[in-house]
């Protein structure tokens, strides 16, 4: 992960803004985020891993499409060569302009309302979006060699594949265009206006709709902890309440095998016992 020092500089040479302030936002699984003072400007600044590019790119196009359809979310900043994103030896960066509004409290009854709300809207929205970067859904290999550094994950890896396979195999799902990390503090609301929107779209993919759900659950502390947001969700998405219901604890234990498997390959060790824990107490 970058420094402060080569952030600024990075903001300098591809995008001529010269920060006053740089304060990091809370770890997310899939990208590092800053919140940028220039001038009198605020702005949201992505970094995703290397070969995100063109996901990351997608998921600014998304943003884009958003704001078209009248649903508040980051205005994406072009580089000075024009581009979406510049390439660092840390990973892709982005820059968005920062909506008005606080970040949302995962664990508050009201915003995980806003919470999901916005995340059904924008799944909603975004049906029939197109863009050559959204990558495909694809499930972990439970074969994977770093997999052997933790005697315990293999076999979770294994049956929580088979379950979300037999899943996707034997029910109908709603695919569609996923954020992929929608965490709480990627929604703001504003308390002037009471208007709700997303700071970032993420590195986007396409899916099933409900794994977004699930990753979001996973955020607010699992399925015991998530009820208005799973509420909000149900409220304002496009998947009908039986799939939702019954495919997300599938796709839950997937989603915390997925962290899981990231905390191993990155060498997070907090990650990996929040996620055996998740994973033990969901009896996995």
């Amino acid at each position: 992960m970058p420094d402060d020092e080569l952030l600024e500089s990075t903001l300098r040479a591809q995008w001529h803004l010269v920060p006053a302030e740089i304060t990091a936002l809370p770890d997310v699984l899939m990208s590092h985020g800053w919140e940028v003072t220039a001038g009198s400007q605020r702005y949201v600044v992505r970094l995703t891993e290397t070969g995100c590019r063109q996901p990351v790119e997608a998921g600014l196009a998304a943003a884009e499409h958003l704001r078209g359809r009248d649903i508040a979310a980051g205005e994406p900043v072009r580089t000075l060569s024009g581009g979406l994103t510049a390439q660092t030896p840390d990973g892709a960066l982005a820059v968005l302009r920062r909506i008005p509004g606080r970040r949302l409290d995962g664990a508050d009854p009201i915003d995980q309302q806003f919470w999901g709300d916005r995340l059904g809207a924008a799944h909603r929205a975004l049906q029939g979006f197109h863009h050559p970067g959204l990558r495909p859904w694809q499930l972990l290999d439970p074969d994977a060699p770093h997999l052997a550094g933790e005697p315990w994950l293999r076999g979770v890896v294994l049956d929580a594949v088979t379950a979300a396979t037999r899943v996707t195999v034997t029910d109908r799902l709603t695919y569609g265009v996923l954020h992929g990390d929608p965490a709480p503090d990627v929604f703001v609301v504003d308390p002037g206006t009471g208007r709700a929107g997303l700071l970032d779209c993420g590195a986007s993919g396409l899916g099933p709709l409900v794994y977004d759900v699930a990753a979001a659950v996973a955020y607010a502390g699992g399925l015991s902890q998530a009820a208005e947001l799973i509420d909000g969700y149900a409220a304002a998405g496009p998947v009908g309440a039986d799939e939702l219901y019954a495919v997300l604890p599938v796709l839950l234990r997937l989603r915390w095998a997925v962290q899981a498997d990231r905390a191993v390959r990155l060498g997070l060790p907090e990650t990996l016992r929040s996620a055996k824990a998740a994973l033990d107490a969901m009896g996995g």
